[in-house]
């Protein structure tokens, strides 16, 4: 079983209520390989939202409130559900603050990328389930 960022199997649930759907995603779920979450919303996150980045160790929106807690909390029950389901893989949305892998944008909300990982990619790469970022 795989996990998968729930933008990109078609759900609208990004901070500016759009998907970012990929065929080859949706195809998984459609299939029963894959379950979409939406770390976000789970840490109690609403859609739409500002968007968000990583400054370091904290998640700032582009307002200045800290979504830290949020976004652990999320990652945590995200990861539960990767847990409970036996996911293995991950299929995450790029660049996100949650989600991005390897990149994320850098903080200062001008579309800069940095190297690094989103919250939740870092969370399951720690737990040793393999990462795969999707743009």
């Amino acid at each position: 079983m795989k996990i998968v960022s729930a933008c990109l199997s078609g759900s609208h649930c990004r901070f500016d209520c759009q998907a970012k759907t990929r065929t080859e995603i949706q195809e998984m779920v459609r299939r029963g390989e894959a379950l979409p979450v939406c770390p976000e919303q789970l840490g109690g996150l609403s859609t739409p939202r500002p968007p968000a980045e990583r400054v370091g160790e904290q998640v700032l929106t582009n307002q200045g409130k800290d979504v830290t807690r949020e976004f652990l909390r999320g990652a945590e029950e995200a990861l539960q559900i990767a847990k409970l389901c036996g996911a293995t893989e991950a299929f995450l949305k790029s660049k996100s603050p949650m989600c991005g892998s390897n990149r994320i944008y850098d903080g200062s909300f001008s579309g800069k990328v940095i190297a690094g990982d989103g919250v939740f990619a870092a969370l399951l790469r720690k737990n040793g389930i393999k990462v795969t970022e999707v743009d």
